[in-house]
Protein backbone atom coordinates (compact mmCIF):
# COMPACT_ATOMS: atom_id res chain seq x y z
CA UNK A 1 0.00 0.00 0.00
CA UNK A 2 1.74 3.35 -1.43
CA UNK A 3 1.65 6.23 1.61
CA UNK A 4 -1.07 8.25 0.19
CA UNK A 5 -3.56 5.28 -0.18
CA UNK A 6 -2.16 4.58 3.64
CA UNK A 7 -3.19 7.82 5.02
CA UNK A 8 -6.95 7.90 3.22
CA UNK A 9 -7.34 4.36 4.56
CA UNK A 10 -6.08 6.04 8.12
CA UNK A 11 -8.36 8.80 7.96
CA UNK A 12 -11.23 6.53 6.70
CA UNK A 13 -11.15 4.77 9.94
CA UNK A 14 -9.84 7.11 12.32
CA UNK A 15 -12.73 10.22 10.99
CA UNK A 16 -16.07 8.18 12.05
CA UNK A 17 -15.74 8.34 15.88
CA UNK A 18 -14.95 11.64 16.10
CA UNK A 19 -17.49 12.66 13.96
CA UNK A 20 -20.39 10.15 15.65
CA UNK A 21 -23.06 10.65 17.90
CA UNK A 22 -20.34 10.77 20.60
CA UNK A 23 -17.98 13.29 19.01
CA UNK A 24 -18.31 16.11 22.01
CA UNK A 25 -17.51 13.81 24.63
CA UNK A 26 -14.83 12.44 22.81
CA UNK A 27 -13.23 15.94 21.38
CA UNK A 28 -13.76 17.39 25.04
CA UNK A 29 -11.52 14.15 26.54
CA UNK A 30 -9.21 14.43 23.96
CA UNK A 31 -8.88 18.24 24.77
CA UNK A 32 -8.54 17.09 28.16
CA UNK A 33 -5.69 14.94 27.71
CA UNK A 34 -3.37 17.04 25.31
CA UNK A 35 -4.24 19.99 27.60
CA UNK A 36 -2.59 17.56 30.63
CA UNK A 37 0.18 17.06 28.16
CA UNK A 38 1.01 20.64 27.70
CA UNK A 39 0.88 21.35 31.08
CA UNK A 40 3.52 18.51 31.46
CA UNK A 41 5.92 20.20 29.13
CA UNK A 42 5.22 23.62 30.90
CA UNK A 43 6.57 22.06 34.05
CA UNK A 44 9.56 20.13 31.83
CA UNK A 45 10.29 24.09 30.98
CA UNK A 46 10.20 24.60 34.43
CA UNK A 47 12.35 21.99 35.79
CA UNK A 48 14.79 23.17 32.56
CA UNK A 49 15.41 26.61 34.15
CA UNK A 50 15.41 24.70 37.62
CA UNK A 51 18.91 22.51 36.65
CA UNK A 52 20.81 25.35 36.20
CA UNK A 53 19.78 28.19 39.01
CA UNK A 54 20.46 24.31 40.88
CA UNK A 55 24.16 23.34 38.88
CA UNK A 56 24.98 26.89 39.79
CA UNK A 57 24.30 26.88 43.54
CA UNK A 58 26.29 23.38 43.32
CA UNK A 59 28.55 24.89 41.71
CA UNK A 60 29.09 27.92 44.14
CA UNK A 61 28.97 26.04 47.11
CA UNK A 62 25.67 28.01 47.82
CA UNK A 63 24.58 25.58 50.66
CA UNK A 64 21.79 27.82 51.92
CA UNK A 65 19.80 27.66 48.39
CA UNK A 66 20.11 24.01 48.50
CA UNK A 67 16.88 22.81 50.96
CA UNK A 68 14.71 25.58 49.02
CA UNK A 69 15.69 24.32 45.76
CA UNK A 70 15.11 20.78 46.57
CA UNK A 71 11.69 21.68 47.50
CA UNK A 72 10.72 23.68 44.49
CA UNK A 73 12.47 20.29 42.25
CA UNK A 74 9.87 18.00 44.89
CA UNK A 75 7.02 20.67 43.99
CA UNK A 76 7.36 20.62 40.25
CA UNK A 77 7.82 16.65 40.53
CA UNK A 78 4.75 15.60 42.67
CA UNK A 79 2.39 18.20 40.44
CA UNK A 80 3.85 16.30 37.16
CA UNK A 81 3.31 12.67 38.81
CA UNK A 82 -0.19 13.63 39.23
CA UNK A 83 -1.04 15.50 35.61
CA UNK A 84 1.40 12.16 34.67
CA UNK A 85 -0.86 9.56 35.98
CA UNK A 86 -4.46 11.15 35.32
CA UNK A 87 -3.37 11.94 31.20
CA UNK A 88 -2.64 8.19 31.20
CA UNK A 89 -5.71 7.39 32.91
CA UNK A 90 -7.90 9.57 31.08
CA UNK A 91 -6.05 8.58 27.48
CA UNK A 92 -7.71 4.67 28.14
CA UNK A 93 -10.77 5.68 29.01
CA UNK A 94 -10.77 7.86 25.19
CA UNK A 95 -9.39 4.19 24.15
CA UNK A 96 -12.38 2.15 25.76
CA UNK A 97 -15.09 4.84 24.53
CA UNK A 98 -13.44 4.85 20.86
CA UNK A 99 -12.81 1.15 20.97
CA UNK A 100 -16.11 0.23 21.88
CA UNK A 101 -17.53 2.82 19.30
CA UNK A 102 -15.67 0.90 16.22
CA UNK A 103 -15.99 -2.50 17.45
CA UNK A 104 -20.07 -2.35 17.67
CA UNK A 105 -19.40 -0.60 14.36
CA UNK A 106 -18.18 -3.07 12.78
CA UNK A 107 -20.02 -5.84 14.22
CA UNK A 108 -23.16 -4.41 13.01
CA UNK A 109 -21.66 -3.61 9.41
CA UNK A 110 -20.32 -7.78 9.42
CA UNK A 111 -23.72 -9.00 10.93
CA UNK A 112 -26.04 -6.63 9.18
CA UNK A 113 -27.61 -7.76 5.91
CA UNK A 114 -25.89 -11.15 6.39
CA UNK A 115 -22.38 -9.66 5.52
CA UNK A 116 -20.45 -12.44 7.32
CA UNK A 117 -22.18 -15.09 5.26
CA UNK A 118 -21.15 -13.51 1.45
CA UNK A 119 -17.65 -12.56 3.31
CA UNK A 120 -16.77 -16.84 3.85
CA UNK A 121 -14.05 -16.34 1.26
CA UNK A 122 -13.36 -12.40 0.20
CA UNK A 123 -12.00 -11.78 3.86
CA UNK A 124 -9.37 -13.52 5.94
CA UNK A 125 -10.12 -14.24 9.94
CA UNK A 126 -13.08 -11.31 10.64
CA UNK A 127 -12.83 -12.49 13.67
CA UNK A 128 -9.26 -10.86 13.93
CA UNK A 129 -9.91 -7.82 12.71
CA UNK A 130 -12.28 -6.95 14.82
CA UNK A 131 -10.92 -8.31 18.03
CA UNK A 132 -7.95 -7.47 17.59
CA UNK A 133 -7.12 -5.01 14.89
CA UNK A 134 -9.94 -2.47 16.31
CA UNK A 135 -8.06 -2.51 19.47
CA UNK A 136 -4.30 -1.68 18.42
CA UNK A 137 -5.64 0.99 15.77
CA UNK A 138 -7.10 2.78 18.63
CA UNK A 139 -4.11 2.24 21.27
CA UNK A 140 -1.48 3.37 18.50
CA UNK A 141 -3.19 6.13 16.34
CA UNK A 142 -4.18 7.56 20.08
CA UNK A 143 -0.47 6.98 21.45
CA UNK A 144 0.79 8.45 18.46
CA UNK A 145 -1.38 11.20 18.32
CA UNK A 146 -0.98 12.79 21.48
CA UNK A 147 2.95 11.84 21.88
CA UNK A 148 2.93 13.66 18.15
CA UNK A 149 0.77 16.85 20.15
CA UNK A 150 3.19 16.83 23.23
CA UNK A 151 6.29 16.48 21.48
CA UNK A 152 5.30 19.49 18.69
CA UNK A 153 4.76 21.20 22.15
CA UNK A 154 7.87 20.28 23.32
CA UNK A 155 9.71 21.12 20.09
CA UNK A 156 8.56 24.53 20.19
CA UNK A 157 8.83 25.63 24.27
CA UNK A 158 12.75 23.73 24.10
CA UNK A 159 13.29 25.05 21.17
CA UNK A 160 13.25 28.83 22.08
CA UNK A 161 15.03 27.72 25.02
CA UNK A 162 18.16 26.05 23.03
CA UNK A 163 17.81 28.82 20.59
CA UNK A 164 18.49 30.92 23.47
CA UNK A 165 21.06 29.30 25.58
CA UNK A 166 23.17 27.97 22.16
CA UNK A 167 24.34 31.45 21.70
CA UNK A 168 25.90 32.06 17.94
CA UNK A 169 28.59 30.35 15.86
CA UNK A 170 31.36 31.05 13.08
CA UNK A 171 32.01 28.87 10.71
CA UNK A 172 33.52 30.28 7.42
CA UNK A 173 32.93 33.72 8.86
CA UNK A 174 29.52 33.47 8.49
CA UNK A 175 27.53 33.54 12.46
CA UNK A 176 24.71 31.12 12.88
CA UNK A 177 22.60 32.20 15.81
CA UNK A 178 21.39 29.11 17.41
CA UNK A 179 23.52 27.00 15.84
CA UNK A 180 22.64 24.02 17.95
CA UNK A 181 19.08 24.04 17.52
CA UNK A 182 19.83 23.96 13.51
CA UNK A 183 22.17 20.81 14.41
CA UNK A 184 19.35 19.39 15.98
CA UNK A 185 17.04 20.09 13.18
CA UNK A 186 19.43 18.31 10.64
CA UNK A 187 20.48 16.12 12.59
CA UNK A 188 16.74 14.47 13.31
CA UNK A 189 16.02 15.10 9.75
CA UNK A 190 18.72 12.70 8.24
CA UNK A 191 18.11 10.53 11.24
CA UNK A 192 14.26 10.13 10.60
CA UNK A 193 15.10 9.33 6.51
CA UNK A 194 17.70 6.66 7.32
CA UNK A 195 15.32 5.20 9.70
CA UNK A 196 12.67 4.98 6.85
CA UNK A 197 15.16 3.41 4.50
CA UNK A 198 16.04 1.05 7.17
CA UNK A 199 12.86 0.00 8.46
CA UNK A 200 10.22 0.43 5.95
CA UNK A 201 10.03 -3.39 5.26
CA UNK A 202 8.65 -3.80 8.80
CA UNK A 203 5.38 -2.51 7.78
CA UNK A 204 4.69 -5.62 5.04
CA UNK A 205 6.07 -8.39 7.68
CA UNK A 206 3.94 -7.36 10.21
CA UNK A 207 0.85 -7.57 8.31
CA UNK A 208 2.05 -11.08 6.96
CA UNK A 209 2.96 -11.98 10.70
CA UNK A 210 -0.49 -10.88 11.97
CA UNK A 211 -2.04 -13.09 8.97
CA UNK A 212 0.24 -16.13 9.29
CA UNK A 213 -0.72 -15.96 13.28
CA UNK A 214 -4.49 -15.83 12.97
CA UNK A 215 -4.26 -18.64 10.35
CA UNK A 216 -2.33 -20.92 12.18
CA UNK A 217 -5.08 -20.52 15.06
CA UNK A 218 -7.91 -20.53 12.95
CA UNK A 219 -6.23 -24.26 12.00
CA UNK A 220 -6.61 -25.52 15.41
CA UNK A 221 -9.88 -24.52 15.92
CA UNK A 222 -11.06 -25.82 12.72
CA UNK A 223 -9.62 -29.08 14.66
CA UNK A 224 -11.88 -28.69 17.88
CA UNK A 225 -15.32 -27.84 15.71
CA UNK A 226 -14.51 -31.27 13.77
CA UNK A 227 -12.81 -33.14 15.99
CA UNK A 228 -15.25 -36.28 16.00
CA UNK A 229 -14.61 -36.34 12.33
CA UNK A 230 -11.02 -36.56 11.98
CA UNK A 231 -10.90 -38.95 15.18
CA UNK A 232 -12.90 -40.86 12.52
CA UNK A 233 -10.62 -40.64 9.36
CA UNK A 234 -7.20 -41.18 11.69
CA UNK A 235 -6.22 -37.69 10.33
CA UNK A 236 -4.15 -36.93 13.55
CA UNK A 237 -1.41 -36.97 10.92
CA UNK A 238 -2.28 -34.52 7.92
CA UNK A 239 -3.84 -32.34 10.52
CA UNK A 240 -0.28 -31.83 12.15
CA UNK A 241 1.34 -31.71 8.82
CA UNK A 242 -1.16 -28.82 8.11
CA UNK A 243 -0.51 -26.80 11.75
CA UNK A 244 3.50 -27.64 10.75
CA UNK A 245 3.18 -26.01 7.63
CA UNK A 246 1.30 -23.11 8.90
CA UNK A 247 3.47 -22.95 12.04
CA UNK A 248 6.47 -22.99 9.69
CA UNK A 249 4.92 -19.73 7.72
CA UNK A 250 4.70 -18.12 11.30
CA UNK A 251 8.50 -18.93 12.39
CA UNK A 252 9.63 -17.87 8.43
CA UNK A 253 8.17 -14.59 8.59
CA UNK A 254 8.97 -13.88 12.50
CA UNK A 255 12.68 -15.12 11.62
CA UNK A 256 12.70 -11.68 9.05
CA UNK A 257 10.52 -9.82 11.25
CA UNK A 258 13.39 -9.87 13.76
CA UNK A 259 16.40 -9.75 11.33
CA UNK A 260 14.69 -6.24 10.11
CA UNK A 261 13.98 -5.07 13.58
CA UNK A 262 17.52 -6.04 14.87
CA UNK A 263 19.05 -3.26 11.79
CA UNK A 264 16.44 -0.78 12.43
CA UNK A 265 17.37 -1.62 16.08
CA UNK A 266 20.92 -0.88 15.76
CA UNK A 267 20.34 2.07 14.58
CA UNK A 268 17.72 3.62 16.73
CA UNK A 269 19.78 2.65 19.35
CA UNK A 270 23.09 4.07 18.09
CA UNK A 271 21.32 7.38 16.96
CA UNK A 272 19.91 7.68 20.43
CA UNK A 273 22.97 7.31 22.44
CA UNK A 274 25.18 9.38 20.30
CA UNK A 275 22.52 12.55 20.72
CA UNK A 276 23.41 12.07 24.40
CA UNK A 277 27.10 13.20 24.08
CA UNK A 278 26.09 15.47 21.39
CA UNK A 279 24.92 18.45 23.51
CA UNK A 280 27.92 18.67 25.57
CA UNK A 281 31.15 18.56 22.44
CA UNK A 282 28.80 21.17 21.00
CA UNK A 283 28.78 23.53 23.85
CA UNK A 284 32.01 22.61 25.55
CA UNK A 285 34.14 25.87 23.87
CA UNK A 286 31.41 28.32 25.61
CA UNK A 287 31.64 26.68 28.76
CA UNK A 288 35.77 26.24 28.75
CA UNK A 289 35.71 30.01 27.36
CA UNK A 290 33.67 30.70 30.69
CA UNK A 291 30.84 31.87 29.16
CA UNK A 292 28.53 29.63 30.81
CA UNK A 293 28.74 28.08 33.96
CA UNK A 294 28.03 24.18 35.23
CA UNK A 295 24.09 25.16 35.42
CA UNK A 296 23.94 26.53 31.80
CA UNK A 297 25.82 23.70 30.55
CA UNK A 298 23.40 21.27 31.95
CA UNK A 299 20.90 23.50 31.10
CA UNK A 300 21.78 23.26 27.63
CA UNK A 301 22.38 19.84 27.34
CA UNK A 302 18.54 18.93 28.77
CA UNK A 303 16.75 21.27 26.38
CA UNK A 304 19.21 19.56 23.52
CA UNK A 305 17.87 16.58 24.92
CA UNK A 306 14.24 17.48 25.08
CA UNK A 307 14.61 19.01 21.21
CA UNK A 308 16.42 15.57 19.92
CA UNK A 309 13.48 13.70 21.41
CA UNK A 310 10.90 15.66 19.66
CA UNK A 311 12.62 16.04 16.50
CA UNK A 312 13.52 12.34 16.53
CA UNK A 313 9.71 11.23 17.56
CA UNK A 314 9.48 9.51 14.16
CA UNK A 315 12.68 7.80 14.56
CA UNK A 316 12.25 6.25 18.25
CA UNK A 317 8.35 5.07 16.78
CA UNK A 318 9.23 3.75 13.61
CA UNK A 319 8.26 0.21 14.73
CA UNK A 320 5.10 1.65 16.16
CA UNK A 321 4.49 3.02 13.15
CA UNK A 322 5.12 -0.01 11.06
CA UNK A 323 2.61 -1.96 13.68
CA UNK A 324 0.33 0.49 12.81
CA UNK A 325 0.44 0.67 9.06
CA UNK A 326 -0.32 -3.16 8.70
CA UNK A 327 -3.12 -2.48 11.16
CA UNK A 328 -4.69 -0.01 9.16
CA UNK A 329 -3.96 -2.17 6.01
CA UNK A 330 -5.86 -5.12 7.54
CA UNK A 331 -9.03 -2.90 8.90
CA UNK A 332 -9.07 -0.94 5.45
CA UNK A 333 -8.98 -3.86 3.71
CA UNK A 334 -11.81 -5.70 5.83
CA UNK A 335 -13.58 -1.97 5.20
CA UNK A 336 -13.55 -2.67 1.03
CA UNK A 337 -14.87 -6.44 1.81
CA UNK A 338 -17.81 -5.24 3.19
CA UNK A 339 -18.32 -1.96 1.38
CA UNK A 340 -17.97 -4.75 -1.44
CA UNK A 341 -20.17 -6.88 -0.04
CA UNK A 342 -22.70 -4.59 0.14
CA UNK A 343 -22.95 -3.93 -3.51
CA UNK A 344 -23.81 -7.27 -4.59
CA UNK A 345 -27.44 -7.47 -4.21
CA UNK A 346 -30.15 -9.97 -5.46
CA UNK A 347 -32.38 -8.96 -7.70
CA UNK A 348 -35.26 -9.95 -6.07
CA UNK A 349 -38.25 -8.36 -5.69
CA UNK A 350 -40.51 -9.25 -2.97
CA UNK A 351 -44.31 -8.43 -2.53
CA UNK A 352 -47.33 -9.87 -0.47
CA UNK A 353 -49.44 -12.23 -1.55
CA UNK A 354 -52.02 -14.96 -0.38
CA UNK A 355 -49.78 -17.29 -0.28
CA UNK A 356 -46.19 -18.36 -1.67
CA UNK A 357 -46.04 -17.46 -5.03
CA UNK A 358 -42.68 -17.31 -7.02
CA UNK A 359 -42.76 -15.29 -10.33
CA UNK A 360 -39.98 -15.23 -13.29
CA UNK A 361 -36.96 -16.54 -11.27
CA UNK A 362 -33.21 -17.08 -12.46
CA UNK A 363 -30.35 -18.68 -10.21
CA UNK A 364 -27.06 -18.65 -11.11
CA UNK A 365 -23.69 -19.36 -9.68
CA UNK A 366 -20.97 -16.35 -9.09
CA UNK A 367 -19.70 -18.20 -12.13
CA UNK A 368 -22.20 -17.38 -14.10
CA UNK A 369 -23.81 -20.75 -14.68
CA UNK A 370 -27.65 -20.76 -14.72
CA UNK A 371 -29.23 -23.17 -12.02
CA UNK A 372 -32.52 -22.19 -12.53
CA UNK A 373 -34.16 -19.81 -15.43
CA UNK A 374 -37.26 -18.63 -15.65
CA UNK A 375 -38.99 -20.27 -12.85
CA UNK A 376 -42.54 -20.17 -11.44
CA UNK A 377 -44.63 -21.69 -8.84
CA UNK A 378 -47.47 -21.42 -6.91
CA UNK A 379 -48.25 -23.45 -3.94
CA UNK A 380 -51.15 -23.46 -1.73
CA UNK A 381 -51.17 -22.46 1.79
CA UNK A 382 -50.55 -25.99 4.24
CA UNK A 383 -49.15 -28.15 1.30
CA UNK A 384 -45.70 -29.54 1.17
CA UNK A 385 -43.20 -29.21 -1.62
CA UNK A 386 -40.08 -31.92 -2.38
CA UNK A 387 -37.53 -30.47 -3.96
CA UNK A 388 -35.25 -33.32 -5.77
CA UNK A 389 -32.74 -32.82 -8.47
CA UNK A 390 -28.86 -34.93 -8.51
CA UNK A 391 -25.98 -33.67 -6.16
CA UNK A 392 -25.26 -30.22 -7.61
CA UNK A 393 -28.36 -29.08 -9.25
CA UNK A 394 -29.07 -26.02 -7.22
CA UNK A 395 -31.55 -27.43 -4.63
CA UNK A 396 -29.90 -25.93 -1.58
CA UNK A 397 -29.13 -23.12 -3.47
CA UNK A 398 -32.52 -22.26 -4.48
CA UNK A 399 -33.55 -22.73 -0.87
CA UNK A 400 -30.74 -19.87 -0.13
CA UNK A 401 -32.51 -17.83 -2.67
CA UNK A 402 -36.07 -18.22 -0.97
CA UNK A 403 -34.34 -17.22 2.27
CA UNK A 404 -32.99 -14.11 0.95
CA UNK A 405 -29.42 -14.76 1.22
CA UNK A 406 -28.46 -15.81 -2.50
CA UNK A 407 -27.27 -12.73 -4.17
CA UNK A 408 -27.07 -14.20 -7.74
CA UNK A 409 -30.71 -14.23 -8.65
CA UNK A 410 -33.82 -12.28 -9.99
CA UNK A 411 -37.31 -12.62 -9.67
CA UNK A 412 -40.03 -11.90 -7.32
CA UNK A 413 -41.21 -14.20 -4.32
CA UNK A 414 -44.41 -12.75 -2.43
CA UNK A 415 -45.61 -14.38 1.00
CA UNK A 416 -48.43 -13.86 2.86
CA UNK A 417 -48.38 -10.89 5.11
CA UNK A 418 -46.38 -10.85 8.27
CA UNK A 419 -46.09 -14.28 7.84
CA UNK A 420 -43.09 -16.27 9.88
CA UNK A 421 -40.81 -18.40 8.30
CA UNK A 422 -38.10 -20.78 9.44
CA UNK A 423 -35.13 -22.56 7.68
CA UNK A 424 -33.60 -25.89 8.70
CA UNK A 425 -30.20 -26.88 7.14
CA UNK A 426 -28.58 -30.08 6.93
CA UNK A 427 -26.28 -29.56 10.23
CA UNK A 428 -28.19 -27.19 12.62
CA UNK A 429 -26.54 -24.37 14.40
CA UNK A 430 -25.95 -24.80 18.20
CA UNK A 431 -24.95 -21.74 19.98
CA UNK A 432 -22.35 -22.04 22.95
CA UNK A 433 -24.30 -21.72 26.15
CA UNK A 434 -27.10 -23.92 27.67
CA UNK A 435 -29.36 -25.92 26.17
CA UNK A 436 -32.38 -23.78 26.60
CA UNK A 437 -30.42 -21.11 24.26
CA UNK A 438 -29.74 -23.67 21.79
CA UNK A 439 -33.50 -25.35 21.82
CA UNK A 440 -35.08 -21.75 21.27
CA UNK A 441 -32.43 -20.15 19.12
CA UNK A 442 -32.45 -17.82 17.74
CA UNK A 443 -35.00 -16.69 20.33
CA UNK A 444 -32.75 -14.60 23.01
CA UNK A 445 -33.21 -16.67 26.48
CA UNK A 446 -35.07 -13.61 28.17
CA UNK A 447 -38.16 -14.62 25.40
CA UNK A 448 -37.81 -18.87 26.57
CA UNK A 449 -41.30 -20.00 26.77
CA UNK A 450 -41.92 -21.88 30.21
CA UNK A 451 -39.69 -25.03 31.17
CA UNK A 452 -43.01 -27.36 30.94
CA UNK A 453 -43.30 -26.43 27.18
CA UNK A 454 -39.56 -26.75 26.56
CA UNK A 455 -39.53 -30.34 28.26
CA UNK A 456 -43.06 -31.54 26.30
CA UNK A 457 -41.52 -30.45 23.41
CA UNK A 458 -38.04 -32.52 23.73
CA UNK A 459 -40.22 -35.36 24.87
CA UNK A 460 -42.35 -34.92 21.22
CA UNK A 461 -38.99 -35.06 18.98
CA UNK A 462 -37.83 -37.82 21.46
CA UNK A 463 -34.98 -36.19 23.36
CA UNK A 464 -36.63 -36.65 27.22
CA UNK A 465 -32.83 -37.50 28.31
CA UNK A 466 -32.43 -33.06 27.71
CA UNK A 467 -35.47 -32.53 29.37
CA UNK A 468 -33.44 -31.73 33.19
CA UNK A 469 -30.67 -29.96 31.11
CA UNK A 470 -32.09 -26.64 30.27
CA UNK A 471 -29.97 -24.70 32.47
CA UNK A 472 -26.54 -26.96 31.35
CA UNK A 473 -24.28 -24.84 29.77
CA UNK A 474 -21.95 -26.89 27.43
CA UNK A 475 -20.64 -27.53 23.78
CA UNK A 476 -23.84 -28.87 22.50
CA UNK A 477 -22.54 -29.33 19.13
CA UNK A 478 -19.84 -31.53 20.25
CA UNK A 479 -21.98 -33.69 22.69
CA UNK A 480 -25.29 -34.16 20.40
CA UNK A 481 -25.12 -36.59 17.87
CA UNK A 482 -26.25 -35.43 14.26
CA UNK A 483 -29.43 -37.04 14.16
CA UNK A 484 -29.77 -35.50 17.77
CA UNK A 485 -29.47 -32.61 16.39
CA UNK A 486 -32.07 -32.56 13.88
CA UNK A 487 -34.55 -33.27 16.29
CA UNK A 488 -33.61 -30.59 18.32
CA UNK A 489 -34.43 -28.48 15.23
CA UNK A 490 -37.84 -29.91 14.86
CA UNK A 491 -37.95 -29.08 18.41
CA UNK A 492 -37.11 -25.50 17.68
CA UNK A 493 -39.69 -25.27 14.46
CA UNK A 494 -42.73 -26.41 17.51
CA UNK A 495 -41.92 -23.84 19.83
CA UNK A 496 -41.75 -21.15 16.51
CA UNK A 497 -44.96 -22.43 14.90
CA UNK A 498 -43.90 -20.82 11.69
CA UNK A 499 -46.13 -20.48 8.45
CA UNK A 500 -43.31 -21.82 6.15
CA UNK A 501 -40.59 -24.21 7.22
CA UNK A 502 -37.92 -24.51 3.89
CA UNK A 503 -35.76 -28.11 5.67
CA UNK A 504 -32.61 -28.78 3.34
CA UNK A 505 -32.15 -32.02 3.93
CA UNK A 506 -32.78 -31.93 7.61
CA UNK A 507 -33.81 -35.33 8.40
CA UNK A 508 -30.72 -37.15 6.57
CA UNK A 509 -29.27 -38.12 10.03
CA UNK A 510 -32.53 -39.87 10.93
CA UNK A 511 -33.73 -43.33 10.44
CA UNK A 512 -36.92 -43.70 7.90
CA UNK A 513 -39.12 -44.42 10.98
CA UNK A 514 -38.25 -41.08 13.00
CA UNK A 515 -38.18 -39.42 9.64
CA UNK A 516 -41.91 -40.00 9.21
CA UNK A 517 -42.34 -39.34 12.81
CA UNK A 518 -40.69 -35.98 12.52
CA UNK A 519 -42.70 -34.82 9.60
CA UNK A 520 -45.95 -36.81 11.02
CA UNK A 521 -45.41 -34.18 14.08
CA UNK A 522 -45.59 -31.10 12.04
CA UNK A 523 -48.93 -32.04 10.60
CA UNK A 524 -50.49 -32.94 13.73
CA UNK A 525 -48.79 -29.58 15.79
CA UNK A 526 -48.35 -27.31 12.57
CA UNK A 527 -51.51 -28.37 10.83
CA UNK A 528 -51.28 -24.80 8.82
CA UNK A 529 -47.65 -24.80 7.96
CA UNK A 530 -46.32 -24.81 4.63
CA UNK A 531 -43.41 -27.36 3.80
CA UNK A 532 -40.86 -27.16 1.71
CA UNK A 533 -38.00 -29.75 1.58
CA UNK A 534 -35.05 -30.91 -0.25
CA UNK A 535 -34.03 -34.15 -0.41
CA UNK A 536 -32.99 -37.67 -1.75
CA UNK A 537 -34.63 -40.59 -0.04
CA UNK A 538 -37.54 -41.96 -1.92
CA UNK A 539 -39.64 -42.22 1.43
CA UNK A 540 -39.87 -38.48 1.13
CA UNK A 541 -42.22 -38.61 -1.90
CA UNK A 542 -45.08 -40.08 -0.04
CA UNK A 543 -44.83 -37.10 2.61
CA UNK A 544 -45.16 -33.99 0.75
CA UNK A 545 -47.77 -33.08 -2.29
CA UNK A 546 -45.82 -31.19 -4.86
CA UNK A 547 -42.63 -32.39 -7.08
CA UNK A 548 -39.86 -29.79 -8.25
CA UNK A 549 -37.20 -31.69 -10.27
CA UNK A 550 -34.27 -29.41 -11.15
CA UNK A 551 -31.64 -30.78 -14.05
CA UNK A 552 -28.54 -28.35 -13.31
CA UNK A 553 -28.80 -26.81 -16.51
CA UNK A 554 -31.65 -24.16 -15.46
CA UNK A 555 -34.52 -26.35 -16.57
CA UNK A 556 -37.29 -27.49 -14.21
CA UNK A 557 -40.04 -30.03 -13.92
CA UNK A 558 -42.97 -29.92 -11.56
CA UNK A 559 -45.92 -32.43 -10.73
CA UNK A 560 -47.93 -33.41 -8.06
CA UNK A 561 -47.51 -36.51 -5.68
Amino acid sequence: MDTKKLFRGFWSLFKGYWSSEEKWKARGLLAVVIAMNFAMVYLLVQLNSWYQIFWDALQNYEEESFWPLIGEFSAIAFTYIIIAVYAIYLRQMLQIKWRTWMTKNYLNAWMGGQIYYRLQDAADNPDQRISEDIGQFVNLSLGLLIGFLKQLTTLAAFGVVLWELSGSIEIAGLIIPGYMFWFSFIYSGVGTFIAHKVGRKLIGLNFDQQKFEADFRFSMMRVRENSESIAFYRGEAAELEGFNLKFSSVIKNFWQLMRKTKHLNFYVNGYSQLAVIVPYMMAYPRYFAKEIQLGGLMQISSAFGRVQDALSYFVDSYDTLANLAAVINRLAGFTEHIDEAKKIQSKISTSTAPELKISALNVSLPTGRELLKNFSLQLQNSKSLLVTGASGCGKSTLLRTLAGIWAYASGEIALPKDSRVMFLPQKPYLPLGTLRRALIYPSAEKNSPPDEKLKRTLQLVDLPALADKLDVADDWSRILSLGEQQRLAFARVLLSAPDFIFLDEATSALDEPRELEMYNLLREKLPKVTIISVGHRSTLFNLHDVELNLDGKGNFSIRDL
